[in-house]
Parts: C-alpha cells; sequence; structure tokens
C-alpha cells in the first residue's frame, strides 16, 4: 500500500481547496445524463458476509457502452465550439474509451474518428463502428495508434479527446461520485481503478469536497502501477512495460492533471495481481451474474485484500465499503484463463511440486496424505533413469493443484503436513511461469539429449502483439540460427502472445545470440533458471 496524501503548506492547501471547488462544480453541473444512465448501487450480501463488512458494487457496467467513460468522452464534447464540432474529434482507444467517444460523439452529431491498433479484438471494433464512428487501424499497439492519430489530428484539424489526462472528462468522471454519496451517504471506504487516473481522480476530489472523513483508495493492476510509481518518484513516470491482462488499465504513465488531484484527494493506492483480479471477477459474477471485465473487476479485488491486511473480518465494527465496477467489456475468450486462475486468486488452490516414490501405490498414499483436500490437478510422465534436480530414478516428481478452504493459514498448514510425512515440496502457487506454462508441459524433460546440449540450453518467455498470422511471424522474425529446443505456445484469446522457448547455444555464441534477441524487438525475460523449469522441464 502507498499513501498519497503528501505534507503540503497553507499556500497549497488553499490553491488546492479552489482547485476542489472548481472541479466541485464542474461536476454537479456536468450534463452527462443527456447520454448515460444513473446506475445501481448493488449489495454484495455474499462477500459482505465473508468479510464482516457491509460492500456495495456501483454499476458502471450498466451504461449503454457498459462502461463509465461515456461520462467523461460526453462532457468533453458539450464544451467544444462550432468549428471543433465542424472539424470532428478523434482519439486513439483500442477500448472504452472508444467506445464512450463514439456514442457521445453520435448523440450530438460530431464525426468522431477513433485509432486502434490492428490487434484490437474484432468484437470492440464492431462496438465502435456500431455507434457510428469511423475506426482506422494503425500499428500493433496503442503507442502506434495514438501516434497515427495524433498525425492526424494535425492534418486533419480534428481535435484530440484525451481519454484521462482533461478537465472536462475528469469532471464527467466524477458525475459517478455524485451518484455514489446519494445512494449511500454514510459510504466509509471507496475503492476505485486507476488506469491513467481520470475516475479516481474526478470521484476524489468530488468525495473529499463532500465529505473530508471519507477513505478513497486507488487500486492498479500490480503490473500496470504507474500511479504507485508517481508516487514514489513524487511525479508521474513511464513504466518500462505494462501487463497485458486487466487492458483497461495497462497505461505507462499516470496522467498530469490526474496525478496533481489524486496526490492531493486520494488516501492511498494498493496493488493486485491478476489472480486476485480473477477471483473478483468471479465474486461479481456469483452475486450479480455479471462478467466483469478484468480492469472492471480491479476495485473489489483491492477491497478484498485491503479487508485482508487489515484483519478487518475478525473483531471490527462493519464499515459501508464501495467498489466501482468501472466496465463489462470482457473479452470472451479470456474468460477460459480467468476460470483457470480465480481459485488461486481465492486461496482456495495450492499449486506444489512434490517429489514421491517410483512405486506402485505411492499416488494413493499420498491422496490418502492429504487428508480428504480434493485434488484439482495431477500431472506426472515417467522420466526413465533420469537423474537430477535433487530427483533419483527412484523417485517422480508430479506437479499437483489442492483446493483449499481460502483460509490464510490453510496454506502453509498443508505445506508442512506434506513436510511432516517425508514429502519433498516446493510451492509453485505463486509461481508465474509454472502457472501458465510448465502445467501444461510437465514431462517434457531433456533426458533423452546429451548433457553437452542439456548444458547449452538456455530458456526464454517472450511476449508478442497478437493479430492474425503473429505466431507465423514471430517465429519468421526468430530466424534459424540457433537450435529451437523447447516451445509453448498457448492462445488465451488476449491482445498479446506468450510464448516459452528454449535455445541451444553454446559460449562462443553467447554475445551474438543476446544480441540477436534485442534487434527482434520484443519483450522477453530470461527463464533458465526458473525454479519451475528446472523442476520439470530441465535435463
Amino acid at each position: 500500500m502507498t499513501h498519497c496524501d503528501p505534507q503540503i503548506s497553507s499556500e497549497e492547501m488553499k490553491q488546492y481547496h479552489d482547485v476542489g471547488l472548481d472541479y466541485l462544480r464542474k461536476i454537479l453541473l456536468a450534463p452527462v445524463y443527456d447520454v448515460a444512465v444513473e446506475t445501481d448501487l448493488t449489495p454484495l450480501t455474499k462477500l459482505s458476509a465473508r468479510l464482516s463488512q457491509n460492500i456495495f458494487l456501483k454499476r458502471e457496467d450498466q451504461q449503454p457502452v457498459h462502461s463509465f467513460k461515456l461520462r467523461g468522452a460526453y462532457n468533453k464534447l458539450v464544451s467544444l465550439n462550432e468549428q471543433q464540432c465542424i472539424h470532428g474529434v478523434i482519439a486513439a482507444s483500442a477500448g472504452n474509451h472508444a467506445q464512450g467517444l463514439a456514442l457521445a460523439a453520435n448523440k450530438l452529431g460530431i464525426k468522431a474518428t477513433i485509432v486502434m491498433p490492428i490487434t484490437t479484438p474484432e468484437i470492440k471494433v464492431d462496438n465502435v463502428r456500431r455507434f457510428g464512428a469511423e475506426v482506422r487501424l494503425v500499428g500493433k499497439s496503442y503507442n502506434d495508434a495514438q501516434a497515427a492519430a495524433l498525425e492526424y489530428a494535425q492534418n486533419e484539424q480534428k481535435t484530440m479527446i484525451h481519454p484521462f489526462d482533461d478537465a472536462d472528462v475528469i469532471a464527467g468522471q466524477g458525475t459517478v461520485a455524485k451518484e455514489l454519496l446519494q445512494q449511500q451517504p454514510h459510504a466509509d471506504v471507496v475503492f476505485v481503478p486507476v488506469g491513467g487516473g481520470g475516475l479516481l481522480a474526478g470521484m476524489a476530489v468530488y468525495l473529499k469536497q463532500l465529505k473530508p472523513d471519507i477513505k478513497v483508495i486507488g487500486v492498479e493492476a500490480e503490473d500496470s502501477a504507474c500511479l504507485a510509481a508517481a508516487m514514489q518518484a513524487g511525479k508521474p513516470v513511464d513504466l518500462d512495460h505494462v501487463g497485458i491482462f486487466a487492458d483497461g488499465v495497462a497505461v505507462k504513465r499516470i496522467g498530469t492533471h490526474t496525478f496533481d488531484l489524486i496526490k492531493r484527494f486520494c488516501d492511498q493506492v494498493i496493488t493486485v495481481n491478476s489472480d486476485e483480479i480473477c477471483a473478483a471477477i468471479k465474486d461479481i459474477f456469483e452475486q450479480t451474474r455479471v462478467i466483469a471485465e478484468p480492469a472492471g473487476a480491479l476495485s473489489l479485488a483491492g477491497l478484498h485484500k485491503y479487508c485482508l491486511q487489515k484483519g478487518l473480518q475478525e473483531n471490527h465494527a462493519a464499515q459501508n465499503m464501495v467498489a466501482i465496477l468501472s466496465g463489462a467489456n470482457m473479452n470472451f475468450h479470456s474468460l477460459r484463463y480467468i476460470s483457470e486462475r480465480c481459485e488461486l486468486g481465492e486461496q482456495k488452490e495450492a499449486i506444489l511440486a512434490v517429489v514421491i516414490p517410483e512405486q506402485k501405490g505411492s499416488f494413493r498414499k499420498f491422496c490418502q496424505t492429504l487428508g480428504g483436500r480434493v485434488i484439482t490437478e495431477f500431472n506426472y510422465r515417467y522420466a526413465g533413469n533420469r537423474i537430477g534436480n535433487g530427483v533419483s530414478a527412484k523417485q517422480a516428481q508430479i506437479f499437483v493443484g489442492v483446493r483449499l478452504s481460502g483460509e490464510q493459514s490453510e496454506h502453509q498448514a498443508l505445506i508442512h503436513l506434506l513436510a511432516a510425512a517425508n514429502y519433498q515440496v516446493s510451492d509453485f502457487t505463486n509461481n508465474e511461469l509454472a502457472k501458465l506454462h510448465v502445467r501444461y508441459m510437465v514431462g517434457g524433460n531433456g533426458s533423452a539429449r546429451s548433457q553437452e546440449k542439456v548444458a547449452q540450453e538456455r530458456i526464454f518467455s517472450f511476449e508478442f502483439p497478437e493479430y492474425p498470422g503473429a505466431l507465423e511471424s514471430f517465429l519468421d522474425t526468430l530466424g534459424e540460427h540457433w537450435n529451437i529446443t523447447l516451445f509453448h505456445y498457448r492462445n488465451h484469446g488476449a491482445a498479446f502472445g506468450q510464448v516459452l522457448a528454449g535455445f541451444e547455444v553454446n559460449d562462443e555464441q553467447q554475445l551474438d545470440f543476446f544480441r540477436h534477441l534485442k534487434d527482434l524487438g520484443y519483450q522477453y525475460q530470461e527463464e533458465t533458471h526458473n525454479p519451475s523449469f528446472q523442476a520439470f522441464l530441465a535435463g
């Protein structure tokens, strides 16, 4: 957790007070309901009982574009002058800003152009066109699309509509807070998702003006935590890389205007991982039957983590807590990944590597040791006379998933139970390589290759933009300079493809090899010494 309220002088306090009042007026006068709707505040009774708090979900999935982005886009468009309306507007977006701007422009009779990367899922492209906007597909990333949009704006005299770092956009998003306090005036803590910061800035400045004692908490994906990075640096900074799962908040740099507001009016920021987001998506579905997108479920994941870290479910008076469901434009194919990971996020599954004797009855004995716990996954392949990684020819190594109740102490209790029964255990529950690749490749070890080749093997994970022919393009770029010893690719229907690959590289080739990797231009990371790879796939 990062706390956002810095020490400031009395002069700065007055300045922030004046800014706050200005935004308060903007939010109260924002005409967003010409196109947006007032969304429900839904009690989450099951989660409330589990965490011993009064938990509510602000349902921005109920907007005509299934996202809050419509509010800010419309509020910006109504502020344009006649000439700007005649020439039209343009934006770069692969998601909810595109759809919100398209519908808002359609409502006002303004021509809108949206520049989207060619990696954008077809459903999002079709939705933008359905709302009447022109779509131009340019580049393989948001940065490519943004650069193209800026060039089009200059050449065609179009007005760029920023997705978050604009006073009118921020004020439009702040209307979510206005509704929230009308629906639940006794709210104690509000959790808001953070990408570029427009929603958090708008909500925080409104909430703190009307109810200074309310706690406002921003929630970020830990692999896209541009606000936390800015708080640490004292100013907006660029992240080297952003995650691909919660694409709605995959922003490399927090907005300048949004950061100025957030650092004064927001209390703290929490980061959550992909598994915790998946668990929140499941919670929302079970309570509302709505499938939130990952960015949309971010704030509920932060609420859950906050309660656990504070121990609020034990002997504390119940507080009124609100999470903002910011959007529900889910890519359907991502559901497979979410269903696989949600129990890990709920701490209801442990992923383990366990060494058992290579003999009859060992699996049965192992199951008995678990004391009735359900096995969710069991991967094993006979390895012949392999000896290595601390495993002899008379031993077998299994990749096993075990269901837990969700109690924090049970995970460690399971490890201690197996250790007490003389099992050698490695915990891979938080090992991303194990969960993303290795679980599907157990048994593919290098025992059949010569020891010389095994010693020369280097393992890397890669990310590349996912589009028709992307894998073939990746392989073409990789070239045929080095022998590939391992290759695993699994399409999750996301904007980026992920590959695990092994290469045979001798000592003399290392310098040329790494130069080649750098020239490829792909995001990569060496995994040769990753313990999950060493346990199941190394020779």
